[in-house]
Parts: C-alpha cells; sequence; structure tokens
C-alpha cells in the first residue's frame, strides 16, 4: 500500500506522480537529484538509475552518503549517435545506422529495465528516477512502448521521474509534470569544456 501520509485529519496512502525533465538546456540530471534530495529529507526512499552514464559524475561521490538513497550507472565507455557528421567533433563514439543500435547496448539497457521493473513493484522505494532513459529511447536502446508500461503499471504511491531530450508527445502526454529545459545560452559554445563539480 506504501507509506501513510496525514491530510488535514485522514491518514491517506501517498499517490505518486510522473514527472519528465527534457529538453536541449543543462539542468535535467541536476533537477532530478536535487529532488531525490529534497525527498531523502523528508525520509522518502529514493532510487536512482543512470541509464547511458558511467560513474563518473559528481553526485554519486556525495550520493552513496545518504542512507535513504541508492544509485545505479548503466552506461558504456562510449558515446553513440545515429549523426555520421559526430564522428569529426567528438572521440571515443560509436556511430550506428538508425533502427540498428549497438547490441551490447541494448542488452545492457535491457538488463537495467528489467531490474526497475523490480525496484518499482517491490515497495521499497518512494522515488524512482530513471535518469536519461528518454535519451536511451531517442538512441533506440529502448522502446516507448517499454517506458510507457513501466508509467501505466507501477503501483499508484511511487513517484517516477524520467529525464532526457527528445521527449516524444506519448510520454509527456502520460506526464503529470513536464518541465523542458531551454539552452539560451552555453559555454561550450565559446569552447570552454565541462567542469569537473558543476557539469559532472
Amino acid at each position: 500500500m506504501g507509506r501513510i501520509y496525514r491530510a488535514g485529519d485522514i491518514l491517506m496512502p501517498r499517490q505518486g506522480l510522473v514527472h519528465i525533465y527534457t529538453g536541449n538546456g543543462k539542468g535535467k540530471t541536476t533537477a532530478a537529484i536535487g529532488l531525490a534530495i529534497r525527498a531523502a529529507g523528508r525520509g522518502l526512499n529514493v532510487y536512482i538509475m543512470h541509464f547511458m552514464k558511467s560513474k563518473r559524475y559528481g553526485e554519486s561521490i556525495i550520493l552513496k552518503d545518504i542512507k535513504n538513497i541508492e544509485e545505479k550507472y548503466l552506461g558504456k565507455p562510449y558515446f553513440i549517435s545515429k549523426d555520421p557528421s559526430i564522428k569529426d567533433k567528438l572521440k571515443g563514439v560509436v556511430v550506428f545506422e538508425p533502427g540498428n543500435p549497438p547490441q551490447d547496448y541494448v542488452r545492457l539497457i535491457k538488463k537495467g529495465l528489467d531490474k526497475i521493473k523490480g525496484v518499482i513493484k517491490s515497495g521499497k522505494y518512494d522515488v524512482v528516477i530513471l535518469d536519461e532513459i528518454i535519451t536511451a529511447m531517442h538512441f533506440d536502446l529502448v522502446s516507448i512502448d517499454e517506458i510507457k508500461n513501466i508509467l501505466l503499471e507501477r503501483p499508484k504511491n511511487v513517484e517516477i521521474i524520467l529525464t532526457g531530450r527528445y521527449a516524444p508527445r506519448e510520454l509527456l502526454d502520460i506526464a503529470d509534470y513536464v518541465t523542458e529545459m531551454m539552452e539560451i545560452k552555453h559555454p561550450y559554445q565559446r569552447g570552454i569544456r565541462a567542469r569537473s563539480g558543476i557539469d559532472y
């Protein structure tokens, strides 16, 4: 049934809602992490799965010390793209034809989805964050139907947060909160590289 919360003088189960942080601007994961810390501060149990990311981000250093937050990273040591021109701009990128993503990555993401389904249904977590799952969908590593099924079949008391660029209308229609981060200006446009503690 999930945790019981007081609304006025009535005790009731907490209703879980769906959040999407999308757009081409900075701050999607940052917003999700902020929500995780807020929830943990109120005694809620949080599970974060980072799709398409390795454990090199600053938040992993501090979040491991928060007792009611758990994290898992599911990434490969390379970037992927459908755009052949990106090879000239970015080292260590694997370019694939649309509809034919690297199969080792597909298997890794599927393993993560199987795990997250169990996490959501376990009754142990109040908030579950699927960081960059929308990006994984954009790169054909997971289907939109798989994501929709997770949202529609979840226990109603579990809060779900999805992040990533390119959120399609079908997901936006299911969500309760939708926030689009719009890039207006970014230091990389002036050749400033990502900075430790600020960008990762």
